[in-house]
């Protein structure tokens, strides 16, 4: 079977079903543009647009009032604005990836452990080692998502069933109760680890600086191209493995790559902000709705919308509690766990 047989699209109409595509995802990076400048004008102190403008090309000697307009733009907003499309990109495609792998429509990045293995990494540094910067335990939050994710997998792969997505979606929630447990057992023995929790499961874009976003972006990126490589198997995955396998798929191959590449995006996006839960389930759908089945679509769409919808609830956060701040991981549960509630009303769940 030749390369362009495996990757021949599927949809009926296709010239126009592009158009229409590409003309949604134009329309998305209008979106996503105009909620990253909304982002930088709104806080505590609203900006205008020329105070944005003169902040974000401000140089430090620009005199005290430039200045302290600067140190607002460039150092608390600009930061949280690319991390809040940064991670919201990387759960948008990580849950796409997850649900189409596991052919399960309820499915989030949460259940390969991800969030589980770095809430357990954090707590432990900082109990063990005393790190209490996010720029120390970040590459400890990644490394425990990273081992979370490779265990997951390696269970799922043993044993009857190996490789079958109920067998991973099992072993995923196996994982998560285990460290979850061992998670509440640190920190409740240590004081310092259980005050660092509390903050950093809330799930927040705010208060990380580029030390931690350009590392954690590296990882989204690497991600991200793993992913595209796996979109034309992954159509084919979700026809049933003996399809696929019958039109020259590699399923072992797929989903190595394809769960290693949402333990990267997931992995980066929780260590960075803490677990954000239900993101990737929401626009996954959403995206689904709008594309159809087709992931060479679906998957961008997911990214876009994810990037856009926790940038959004970032805004809103600083603005429901003034002069206080609602942190967005909030905001994205009180909108997903409705969300998830009328999906499993609705059945959905029953197919994939």
């Amino acid at each position: 079977m030749s390369t362009t047989a495996v990757e021949r699209p599927a949809p009926r109409g296709a010239p126009e079903a592009r158009r229409l595509r590409a003309g949604g995802l134009g329309a998305l990076v209008v979106v996503l543009a105009i909620a990253a400048a909304v982002s930088l004008a709104v806080g505590p102190r609203a900006l205008s647009p020329g105070e944005v403008w003169d902040g974000l090309f401000a140089t430090p000697d620009g005199g005290e009032g430039l200045t302290e307009i600067r140190l607002i733009v460039q150092t608390v907003r600009v930061p949280r604005t690319v991390l809040a499309v940064v991670a919201g990109l990387a759960l948008g495609v990580g849950g796409s990836l997850i649900q189409g792998y596991t052919r399960n429509p309820i499915a989030d990045t949460g259940l390969l452990g991800v969030n589980a293995g770095a809430s357990f990494s954090v707590v432990s540094v900082i109990a063990v080692f005393g790190l209490t910067h996010p720029f120390h335990y970040v590459w400890f939050a990644f490394l425990g998502a990273a081992a979370a994710g490779v265990v997951v997998f390696g269970l799922s792969s043993i044993g009857r069933g190996a490789g079958n997505p109920l067998t991973l979606a099992l072993a995923g929630q196996g994982v998560t109760v285990f460290l979850a447990a061992m998670t509440t057992a640190v920190a409740l023995s240590d004081q310092k680890s259980l005050n660092a929790l509390r903050f950093w499961n809330s799930g927040s874009v705010a208060g990380v600086g580029f030390d931690v976003i350009w590392p954690v972006t590296g990882f989204v990126v690497a991600g991200l191209v793993l992913a595209l490589t796996t979109l034309p198997s992954l159509n084919l995955l979700n026809l049933g493995d003996d399809v696929a396998r019958g039109l020259g798929v590699s399923i072992a191959m797929s989903r190595t790559v394809g769960i290693l590449a949402i333990t990267l995006l997931a992995g980066a996006a929780t260590a960075a902000c803490g677990p954000i839960a239900f993101l990737g389930l929401m626009v996954a759908h959403v995206a689904r709705y709008l594309t159809g089945p087709d992931y060479r679509w679906l998957v961008p769409y997911a990214g876009l919308l994810g990037a856009a919808l926790l940038l959004v609830c970032d805004i809103v956060g600083r603005v429901v509690v003034r002069p206080g701040e609602l942190d967005a991981g909030v905001l994205v549960s009180l909108l997903g766990a409705p969300f998830f509630a009328v999906l499993v009303w609705r059945g959905k769940f029953r197919s994939a």
